[in-house]
């Protein structure tokens, strides 16, 4: 008899351990899951603003690019249209010999 109650307090203590580990359990995978949505954020915040930084630095090179092809292109115009004179000027003195 003491043995028969004696296995059913033990299982009644089993019982009840269990449920409290199943809620420790419950509370650490709730924990964890936060944490990795918090990290995964994080890294999303950090990558977007290195994507920020990378456009912005990218669209800077390329209006000095822009710059720098139109300061060649207006000189390449203003030797052209030198040129050009010089080249009007010795014509119409050749027309007048």
């Amino acid at each position: 008899m003491k043995k028969i109650i004696l296995s059913l307090a033990l299982m009644a203590v089993l019982v009840s351990c269990q449920d409290k580990t199943k809620e420790k359990l419950d509370a650490a995978q709730d924990a964890v899951t936060e944490e990795v949505k918090s990290t995964i954020d994080s890294a999303k915040i950090k990558a977007e603003a290195k994507l920020d930084e990378a456009k912005a630095e990218a669209e800077a090179k390329l209006d000095s690019a822009k710059l720098k092809a139109k300061a060649k292109l207006d000189s390449i115009k203003l030797k052209s249209a030198e040129k050009l004179e010089a080249t009007a000027k010795k014509l119409k003195e050749s027309v007048k010999k």
